[in-house]
């Protein structure tokens, strides 16, 4: 496996930056081998990636004229959206599936992901956002329709945020709502405010615009439904960065 993260677009002169932590579900050779243990059928899961994610952020990219940046890594094998010291960063069951190779992983094995995948990704993640004064982020993620044993979950789209800045996320959130086409969750289907995750580090600490998307995968399924979302959205984005910037 070559670099742990991708940049496409580093010359666009968009405002934007476009970022994507669980873009792949990719296991490089030395780690166990290049297998977790999982059966495929888990790889292809959302707990080992973010489905159709990267598709969505590639072509934001595009409609917005700005660089996008992503992982290259399964999130299962150390997640660059939890902070170091963070105890899910490597993860050893996740929503119902054990995870083998990481069932007794020890300080050593987690040195060896962290100095190889993560901290490479995050200092490319650095130097593209530095690129503008006023570069805003927005992170796109996926999240699956139902967790096991859960009910399902209501909405098409969800706008992650931090009370410590909502300056982006709010006119977002107002701006989707009013498609009545559309069920928008508010801090749904997580809590967009997670200490030493990416955006706390690059945007928050930085005070830079920020938003984190979560689209629901089974719309996002394929390369059509990826672009027609991405279309959807980019124009939703820039009248709301406009709102925020006032």
């Amino acid at each position: 496996m070559g670099n742990p993260y991708q940049i496409e677009g580093e010359h666009r002169p968009g405002r934007w930056l476009i970022t994507c932590d669980h873009a792949t579900n990719r296991v490089p050779g030395w780690v166990a081998g290049g297998d977790l243990g999982l059966p495929a059928a888990d790889m292809a899961r959302h707990i080992a990636y973010d489905i159709g994610a990267l598709g969505v952020a590639r072509a934001l990219g595009r409609y917005l004229d700005s660089p996008v940046i992503w992982s290259d890594f399964s999130r299962l094998v150390i997640d660059p959206n939890r902070g170091e010291d963070d105890p899910t960063l490597v993860m050893r069951l996740y929503d119902g599936s054990v995870v083998p190779a990481n069932r007794r992983i020890d300080a050593a094995g987690i040195a060896a992901r962290l100095d190889r995948l993560y901290r490479p990704y995050h200092a490319a993640y650095t130097a593209v956002a530095a690129r503008r004064e006023d570069t805003a982020i927005c992170a796109v993620h996926s999240f699956t329709p139902g967790l096991k044993g859960r009910k399902l979950r209501p909405w098409q789209v969800g706008v992650l945020h931090s009370h410590l800045d909502e300056r982006l996320s709010r006119p977002l959130i107002a701006r989707l709502s009013a498609d009545p086409e559309l069920c928008v969750g508010d801090n749904e289907p997580y809590s967009g405010h997670l200490p030493g995750d990416s955006i706390d580090r690059h945007a928050l600490a930085k005070g830079r615009q920020n938003t984190l998307i979560e689209v629901r995968n089974d719309l996002i399924g394929d390369a059509a439904a990826q672009e027609a979302w991405a279309a959807r959205l980019a124009p939703v984005l820039q009248a709301a960065l406009e709102d925020a910037d006032g």
